[in-house]
């Protein structure tokens, strides 16, 4: 059974007809709403839904719990699926499940589905997350969402009882939370190496010959700076890990708990790895760009007009063409390598590897 008749509700009756599940949703309106839904669905009151249904997703909003007290009695005994979010974390002092279940206290409640999207319902599970995190205080009613769960397409993952609720209900509202960390990493190194640029390539040659080079700032002195970002983040990725050999090898186990602020570096390096990455990507875009520019193109003009009024025939340098030949080679290289690093802490691509292929490719 389904109660509600919004976008998620709709999605849901779509993904569970097409899962081989008999469905009815109940609706305060259902001639109106009746065809917002699969033909296969039977849409009808709410009282007349819950008679039929054992399982009900409760897919309405928490402010309309209370509109279900009416039917109390006819969901005594039933297993209440609530798939409710918030606007805010933590935004009330217990979770909708906790609610829901202070309300109808007959009722089995299962938190569930509250991570996925009506998108994801209705393309079903290969184009989204596949994870519906499920938690609840009896165990036979967490088995029976679990199954359904599993024949819709997901993969559902057991959260403990319904304290845990609270805490899957934030998920959704938070905004890439193991990213924080490493953003403002990357954020402060960029700001520290583009300030150092910034007076070494234009304040310093404005103040000293009275130069102005403020046309760099854009492309040139932000060109500089990423390279350096990207080298310090890489490094970054592999030096907890060279400290935490060290305090395994200085203790003598393996056993002993690293430091908390280590532990943290631990967790995020993966993060710290792809935003290194990016901003090589980043550097190399900007190479590229470095030869369309129009005060480039001024300099060559300038280059090549100093060159005939001096009468030289050629200014080819042989060791400087090698090495900048070289330089570019290896640069390319090293975005290859990095890119291949980057691609394959990728989760998706990391749980098609073994052990011995990964620590190959690191």
């Amino acid at each position: 059974g389904v109660l509600g008749s919004g976008d998620f509700a709709r999605s849901l009756a779509v993904r569970l007809v097409c899962s081989g599940f008999k469905v009815v949703v109940g609706s305060r309106n259902p001639k109106r709403k009746a065809s917002l839904f699969p033909a296969a669905a039977e849409v009808t009151f709410q009282a007349e839904a819950v008679k039929k249904a054992d399982v009900i997703f409760v897919a309405i909003f928490r402010e309309h719990y209370s509109t279900l007290c009416d039917l109390a009695d006819v969901l005594a005994g039933k297993i209440l699926v609530d798939v409710s979010n918030n606007t805010e974390i933590n935004h009330h002092k217990e979770s909708n499940a906790e609610y829901l279940a202070s309300l109808f206290p007959a009722c089995t409640v299962v938190k569930g589905f509250n991570v996925v999207s009506a998108w994801t319902l209705q393309s079903g599970a290969r184009d989204g997350n596949k994870q519906v995190l499920i938690c609840s205080n009896n165990q036979e009613a967490k088995r029976t969402v679990a199954e359904i769960a599993q024949v819709m397409g997901f993969t559902p993952v057991d959260m403990g009882c319904m304290s845990s609720a609270c805490e899957i209900e934030n998920i959704p509202l938070r905004l890439l939370p193991a990213w924080k960390i490493p953003i403002f990493l990357a954020l402060g190194l960029f700001l520290c190496f583009f300030t150092y640029n910034l007076i070494r390539q234009v304040i310093h040659p404005y103040i000293r010959e009275q130069k102005n080079k403020l046309y760099k700032i854009p492309i040139e002195v932000v060109n500089t700076t990423l390279p350096c970002v990207s080298y310090v983040m890489l490094s970054l990725v592999y030096l907890p890990g060279v400290l935490a050999a060290c305090s395994q090898l200085y203790y003598g186990t393996k056993y002993r708990r690293f430091p908390d602020w280590l532990d943290q570096w631990l967790q995020h390096r993966k993060q710290i790895g792809l935003l290194s990455f990016f901003c090589a990507a980043l550097h190399a875009v900007y190479s590229l760009c470095l030869p369309m520019r129009r005060s480039h193109r001024y300099l060559l003009i300038e280059t090549a007009v100093k060159q005939a009024v001096e009468k030289k025939m050629t200014i080819w340098v042989e060791e400087e063409v090698w090495r900048m030949e070289i330089y570019i080679s290896v640069g390319i290289i090293a975005l290859g390598l990095l890119s291949l690093l980057a691609i394959t802490s990728l989760p998706s691509i990391a749980n098609s590897l073994n052990w011995r292929e990964f620590s190959f490719i690191q």
